[in-house]
């Protein structure tokens, strides 16, 4: 379940496309793969959640791609019984683990790893205030509270807080008002195109201190929409996106490459990190599917339990985004292998170290 149309298109293309990459059996048994696209819209989504469970009668689920329709679909997926592994960026999809989300995994790192990471940047970097653009849907009302408890123990105070819809094409009057608050760093918490449109706002609107992005716009998109406005932008994000600057003894290392290849290979293009959250969600069903099948059938309830709680009990699984260690109360089991900090410089995403 992509948003491979609409607004968020950026991110829903590599996904679909990653989908696509689903072996064919796993186990020696067959696998078949649905893809639907909800164009960005809860409705949409969850109209195909309903058509995969009530009609494909799916063993699992995959996506969406963005945090809004993820929200949509829980009840869904929870009434139904079947695994739903997210690709989106809200934590909201699995905390707390309760009687819904018992059903729901996530393949993105958790946004209080990527705001450790870059909240330690700021500190490092002498930041003592700072402003705030966020979405407004339920992934930026997510990235303000996750961020409010880390930023008041680093002692960094929030001076201003500005809010824009996903479809706007113009966000002056949030960046003017940011602008003049004037703060040591601003930090734009987007996905895909909007990530880009805040940057530019900022500093076509004059802005001079430090902007951080958060994993949102970890992809050579990011650079090529924003433009020169790119250059110096801070965030912290998975390894996929300077792979090649990783060590050649980081086992992420090698599984990203694979990936790389593989999607290169099927679309002639590099992936971008949305597309890896869907790979990576497939390797995680590759380690659980034959745990599973020990247990029981495919198309069945007792498959579909048991899937669950394989992947519930995944430990060591090594992803194109970081190692994942699922336990009963952290159903996405990243670490800080998982946000690394990066910077846009001469045109190109470049690791700190």
């Amino acid at each position: 379940m992509v948003s491979s149309t609409g607004p968020a298109a950026v991110i829903g293309i590599p996904q679909r496309n990653s989908a696509l990459l689903m072996p064919k059996e796993i186990d020696g048994t067959p696998v078949q793969i649905t893809v639907l696209d909800d164009g960005g819209n809860a409705t949409n989504a969850v109209n195909n959640v309903k058509k995969l469970i009530s009609e494909d009668h799916v063993d699992a689920l995959i996506g969406p791609s963005i945090s809004p329709n993820a929200m949509a679909i829980l009840n869904f997926v929870a009434e139904s019984k079947t695994p739903l592994i997210a690709a989106v960026g809200t934590d909201a999809v699995i905390q707390p683990v309760d009687a819904v989300r018992k059903w729901v995994f996530k393949t993105a790192q958790a946004n209080s790893l990527i705001l450790q990471a870059e909240v330690g940047n700021m500190v490092k970097g002498g930041i003592k205030t700072l402003g705030l653009l966020r979405l407004n849907d339920a992934l930026g009302e997510e990235w303000a509270t996750t961020l409010k408890p880390i930023i008041d123990k680093a002692g960094i105070k929030l001076v201003a807080d500005e809010r824009f819809q996903r479809s706007d094409s113009s966000i002056a009057a949030q960046t003017i008002h940011l602008v003049a608050a004037n703060p040591d760093a601003i930090l734009v918490a987007a996905a895909g195109g909007t990530s880009a449109l805040g940057q530019q706002s900022l500093v076509s609107r004059g802005y001079r201190g430090k902007i951080y992005q958060t994993e949102g716009a970890a992809t050579d998109d990011f650079v090529r929409l924003a433009k020169k406005s790119a250059e110096g932008a801070l965030m912290a994000a998975g390894p996929l996106q300077v792979v090649n600057q990783l060590d050649n003894s980081n086992p992420i290392k090698k599984v990203a490459l694979g990936y790389i290849a593989e999607y290169e290979k099927a679309q002639g293009t590099k992936p971008s990190t949305f597309g890896s959250n869907v790979y990576d969600a497939e390797i995680l069903l590759k380690n659980a599917v034959p745990v599973a099948l020990k247990k029981a059938q495919p198309g069945t309830e007792q498959f579909r339990s048991a899937l669950r709680d394989a992947l519930e009990n995944s430990k060591d699984v090594v992803g194109t985004q970081g190692v994942f260690n699922m336990t009963p109360e952290n159903h996405n089991g990243m670490d800080k292998r998982s946000a690394l900090m990066m910077v846009v410089k001469n045109g190109k995403w470049v690791l700190l170290k």
